[in-house]
């Protein structure tokens, strides 16, 4: 917080809040969860691990950083500039010290469990389905279809993950009463693009939840909805083990 121009209230606007528990039914379905447990405001592990922002540090990043991304644009890197709603993080430039520190310290942490997941999952049954979970403003919404959506699936546009896959979260949730988009506006980031080969058994998808459906955005605690979320996501979960196990 030292570095921050901004609250603890202000900085968890970033937060995918309760995801965590709202999946916890992944659990009864054969499903490993692996939860990111550091704000994303801090290190954003669906970034590649070095994109950032060369105006964000006092002194130079090395060759191999990734500065010229759309999302270190619109100041969404690894070590992000920005929160919801554009509010600036940092009072002063940082130093790629404390940057590599970060990384060092979570993301490479974080992927090398979960590669090591997948590939235990790999080995035992010849294919393997990565269901990343996240959740979006409600604000980030209501420029798609007609009246907004609560869920987006991101499979790459079809390249990381089999579309039997995608239609069966979509079937699943579209059946409970939710408005389904795909890869508009979130088709995916880092982490389905990384692990997504479909041709290798390796399925990757990503799914975007509108925090109207269970969260006080301003507050940061979640609403009755909760509830109700949690339960329907038991039945997209046997919809999606049914999907993998026929892959």
């Amino acid at each position: 917080m030292q570095a921050s121009v901004l609250d603890r209230s202000e900085i968890r606007r970033s937060e995918d809040a309760f995801v965590d528990q709202l999946i916890e039914a992944g659990l009864s379905h054969g499903a490993a969860i692996l939860t990111a447990t550091y704000a994303r405001a801090f290190v954003d592990v669906n970034r590649a691990p070095y994109e950032l922002d060369p105006a964000m540090f006092a002194d130079g990043l090395p060759a191999y950083a990734q500065a010229d991304t759309a999302r270190v644009a619109a100041g969404l890197g690894s070590i992000a500039r920005i929160v919801a709603e554009g509010r600036e993080i940092y009072a002063r430039k940082l130093t790629f010290a404390e940057a590599e520190a970060r990384i060092e310290a979570v993301h490479r942490p974080y992927h090398a469990t979960l590669s090591g997941l997948m590939a235990e999952a790999h080995a035992r049954h010849g294919k393997v389905l990565l269901v990343d979970w996240h959740s979006m403003p409600a604000a980030a919404t209501r420029s798609v279809g007609q009246g907004g959506c609560d869920m987006v699936l991101g499979d790459r546009f079809g390249a990381a993950c089999a579309p039997a896959v995608t239609q069966a979260a979509q079937d699943s949730l579209t059946a409970l009463g939710y408005r389904v988009a795909r890869n508009t506006p979130y088709a995916g980031g880092y982490t389905t693009e990384l692990y997504g080969r479909p041709a290798q058994g390796v399925h990757a998808l990503q799914i975007e939840i509108n925090r109207a459906l269970y969260l006080d955005e301003p507050r940061m605690a979640p609403t009755p909805g909760f509830g109700r979320l949690k339960a329907d996501l038991d039945s997209v979960f046997a919809g999606l083990a049914a999907a993998a196990t026929a892959l």
